[in-house]
């Protein structure tokens, strides 16, 4: 056990570790199969172990690999013709984003968005199953500025896509794995910039990878079997019990 404990962090044990790399394998097979709830649940975990100032570059870069390799797991049914315009709206939100200095209350944005979650979910967008590419580039652009100043921009993703994508579940969950991956790698490139030292936990990200896409491959396998009401169903009590959460963190944070 001693060899395998030089590979890790100082700051993190054995045990928590080996916890983080089974937990991995259940949130990536929960996000292939629902859509949502993995990444906020391996941040929730991730902080009850491992420093404040390596939360988020090492859950950025643990999501980058689980997010490629459901994209890439799930490439047959992702809609290039939505992730293409995704990409270049994120660049150029991520890039504005970079240049704005101000810092925006964290717990007000928890609340905006919570309740922007709730209702993009449940109220149906006119029109957004026919967005064209401009509308889809400048939607995904305020999507990248928004994840600049709050991290939890996954489910606001999924419920934008829920609504371009209303009537393919598979669909759905490959063309969100290709648009988070994108968000997730320009985090990291953000936090590699700054200085984070990736390598100090590149042996524990990669074996999380490596159990997430395990994950991702059971979770696909249930997803096949699911008929696409009872994962509408299910995707939307999911993210709406993730955006109630959200917002009451907000909520408490203003209080």
């Amino acid at each position: 056990m001693g060899g395998w404990e030089t590979l890790l962090p100082e700051a993190l044990g054995a045990l928590p570790a080996l916890l983080l790399i089974v937990a991995s394998f259940f949130t990536s097979a929960l996000t292939a199969v629902f859509g949502v709830g993995g990444g906020l649940a391996m941040l929730a975990l991730l902080g009850l172990f491992i420093p404040v100032a390596a939360l988020i570059p090492v859950h950025g870069a643990v999501q980058l690999g689980s997010n490629t390799g459901r994209a890439w797991h799930q490439r047959a049914h992702i809609r290039f013709s939505i992730a293409t315009p995704f990409i270049i709206g994120s660049l150029v939100g991520a890039t504005a984003g970079a240049f704005f200095v101000v810092q925006l209350p964290d717990a007000l944005l928890k609340l905006v968005l919570g309740i922007f979650v709730i209702v993009v979910t449940w109220a149906k967008i006119p029109g957004a199953a026919r967005l064209g590419h401009a509308g889809l580039a400048i939607g995904s652009a305020v999507l990248a500025l928004a994840s600049m100043f709050v991290g939890a921009t996954g489910p606001l993703l999924s419920a934008f896509f829920a609504q371009i994508i209303p009537d393919d579940r598979k669909a759905l969950i490959a063309t969100h794995a290709a648009g988070m991956t994108i968000q997730h790698a320009l985090k990291v490139i953000v936090f590699a910039v700054a200085g984070f030292a990736f390598w100090r936990w590149l042996p524990l990200i990669a074996v999380m990878i490596a159990s997430g896409y395990m994950g991702t491959i059971y979770g696909s396998k249930l997803l096949e079997k699911m008929p696409e009401e009872t994962f509408r169903r299910w995707f939307k009590i999911g993210l709406t019990l993730l955006a109630l959460d959200l917002a009451r963190r907000g909520l408490m944070g203003l209080l």
